[in-house]
């Protein structure tokens, strides 16, 4: 049987280097970005101003150190729930309120996630009315910040109080559970992506088809050449929340579609929204959607094989302040420990993430020539105040997208 002190200071060492990383990641950003503060990239000279490259490096900053400070907060909470024995006194609350493991566990289940989502709300706020309202983005006002936390926990109860209750019932029954749990669990992520664009998002967002008749013919020449069929192109009310700018494609089958933010269509001309939107369509022509979702159902079938191996680890339990073992402590510890296991892979998701935007990016400059891409996506740059000198350390751990340099010289070598 394995040392239970072996497996807490094992476990003690994992959170703290994970932490530790992501703090040195962070700091080498800020130093970074200051250090490139008051000079702009030559690739960006005469396009951004000054003025606006310092607005970015001071946004980054200011959004990099509140995030260093919700780390250590982070690992505080998990430390207070495991070796400090918070999850046990969670556990075994419900355990004696309510009749059955399965009602109880999903109880505990869905406490857990509430307390941690109050434990992160000042940071919420913060980064909404303070460092979001000091570079002059925030357009989300208290009620509305309020409405969407209700909606969003409605929500969860709605779809993740039968989701977590099914996953209790499977894991009580033993056996090969994890492969039932994987195959709902598969079915369950399926339709909400098809569910996503036409259920969900409309209860946070307006959507409404293209306002500009001009720009709606172009664009409709555009899905023809690509072939691209779906419920249409949509303008979304971001600006009732933020000043930023983006566009996005989502869903599966029919229920696909194109959005645009608002804000971005104010910002751009008529062939750079053409451009960005040649570029979402590269995400579907190359099949990116299909792709993540086999490399998430890849993924949710090892985490459940590790999961069903925790379920036969009493030590683990033990170690790691829990009283007993059962499914809903496997469930609550496989939650709260997963993001720590994922700090060491994320380079290979972000990875992954930036071939596929160079490879929209590809498509988009073969579709619609380079030129205006770069354009869109200078101005898109400038307006979110992205900065444009990533540590590139932090950026290949982190970052979803290419950095902006090395981007519009790709583009810039298509159309050479």
């Amino acid at each position: 049987m394995l040392d239970t002190r072996l497996i807490l200071w094992t476990f003690v060492a994992a959170v703290a280097a994970a932490t530790g990383l992501r703090l040195w990641l962070a700091a080498r950003q800020i130093r970074h970005v200051r250090r490139h503060r008051d000079r702009v990239p030559e690739a960006f000279s005469g396009r951004i101003r000054l003025e606006d490259h310092r607005r970015a490096a001071d946004y980054t900053v200011d959004r990099t150190r509140a995030g260093m400070a919700a780390m250590v907060w982070h690992m505080l909470i998990l430390l207070g729930w495991t070796a400090g024995g918070g999850l046990d006194h969670l556990l075994r609350f419900w355990s004696t309120t309510l009749p059955g493991p399965v009602a109880a566990g999903t109880a505990a289940l869905l406490s857990l996630m509430f307390i941690n989502a109050l434990l992160d709300l000042p940071f919420a706020i913060h980064r909404t009315f303070v460092i979001e309202a000091r570079f002059g983005f925030n357009r989300t006002t208290p009620a509305t910040f309020v409405t969407d936390l209700l909606k969003q926990a409605l929500l969860g109860m709605i779809i993740g109080a039968p989701l977590l209750a099914l996953f209790l019932w499977l894991m009580e029954g033993g056996g090969a559970w994890w492969l039932w749990a994987w195959g709902a669990w598969l079915g369950f992520a399926l339709l909400m992506t098809w569910l996503y664009p036409t259920l969900i998002a409309p209860l946070f967002n307006t959507f409404r088809p293209l306002p500009d008749p001009e720009l709606a013919r172009r664009v409709e020449r555009l899905l023809e050449r690509t072939g691209f069929h779906s419920k249409g192109v949509f303008v979304m009310d971001g600006s009732r929340r933020s000043a930023h700018g983006n566009a996005y494609f989502t869903g599966l089958g029919r229920s696909k579609r194109i959005v645009f933010f608002d804000t971005l269509l104010g910002a751009l001309a008529p062939e750079e929204i053409e451009a960005v939107l040649a570029h979402e369509l590269g995400h579907f022509r190359r099949r990116h959607v299909h792709k993540h979702l086999a490399v998430s159902a890849l993924s949710g079938l090892t985490g459940l094989w590790l999961l069903d191996q925790l379920l036969h680890a009493p030590a683990v339990f033990q170690a790691l302040g829990l009283s007993e073992v059962s499914a809903a402590g496997a469930l609550a510890l496989f939650m709260l420990l997963a993001p720590v296991a994922l700090t060491f892979v994320r380079p290979l998701a972000s990875w992954l993430s930036r071939r596929h935007e160079f490879e929209a990016d590809e498509f988009a400059a073969a579709l619609t020539g380079p030129a205006p891409l770069v354009r869109a996506l200078v101005k898109l740059y400038r307006d979110n105040a992205t900065t444009l000198t990533p540590d590139p350390l932090y950026s290949a751990w982190h970052d979803s997208h290419p950095p902006a340099g090395i981007r519009i010289e790709h583009l810039q070598a298509r159309r050479a």
